[in-house]
């Protein structure tokens, strides 16, 4: 009887912990209706399929190296992957291990769907970014924050026109402020970095570095 490990993900704030279940629970009934061995159930949450460093992926590609399972059922293979390169290298893993991969969409993959899928994946993640990167500079340009926060700003708790979390809104520390003033004015009259911190009020915190550098 051939082992399966089950895997799922999901990557999106609009998602939550519940479609981790759903997948596995399509997942569960896909290894029944086979009459496959269940062989451990492996998962990242909230993490992009961009990346390969998922927890919960690097686990799986442990044991498939151990031998602990004959077969790895997901969802979709965008579940493994989104990125061309990654899904490649994820099957060339799985194909020198013996482990094959069957999703729910696509069944057993082959060359093929790695292929095709791959470069619809990369095309998707594409057109994400660019997405993206448009929604952000349109925040710029309404005077928002495009994201993150820095020093010398308080993060200002909003709501939009709509009700829902303005993220955007920045307000000046004046404490910190006060500090980046002097950092800037030292900057401009020739003083290096080391007279910078202490004359900027960052004797203290520089200090404690060095200290610890030191040790």
């Amino acid at each position: 009887m051939p082992r399966a490990a089950i895997y799922a993900r999901y990557s999106s704030d609009h998602q939550r912990d519940a479609s981790i279940e759903d997948q596995m629970r399509l997942c569960r009934i896909r290894l029944e209706r086979e009459g496959w061995e269940p062989a451990g159930e492996f998962d990242d949450r909230a993490i992009s399929g961009a990346s390969m460093v998922r927890p919960g992926l690097q686990r799986l590609l442990d044991r498939s190296r151990a031998g602990c399972f004959d077969v790895v059922v997901c969802e979709a293979l965008d579940r493994l992957s989104r990125d061309q390169a990654d899904v490649a290298q994820i099957y060339k893993q799985f194909k020198f291990t013996g482990v094959e991969i069957v999703t729910l969409s696509e069944g057993p993959i082959s060359e093929l769907h790695v292929g095709l899928k791959g470069t619809m994946n990369a095309l998707f993640l594409k057109d994400l970014a660019d997405k993206t990167r448009r929604g952000l500079r349109g925040r710029v340009e309404d005077g928002c924050s495009g994201g993150g926060n820095s020093y010398g700003y308080d993060v200002v708790k909003a709501v939009d026109a709509n009700g829902e979390p303005d993220r955007g809104q920045r307000t000046i520390n004046s404490q910190q402020a006060d500090v980046i003033r002097r950092v800037f004015d030292l900057f401009a009259a020739g003083h290096s970095p080391r007279d910078i911190a202490v004359n900027a009020g960052l004797k203290m915190h520089y200090s404690a570095g060095a200290k610890m550098h030191h040790l």
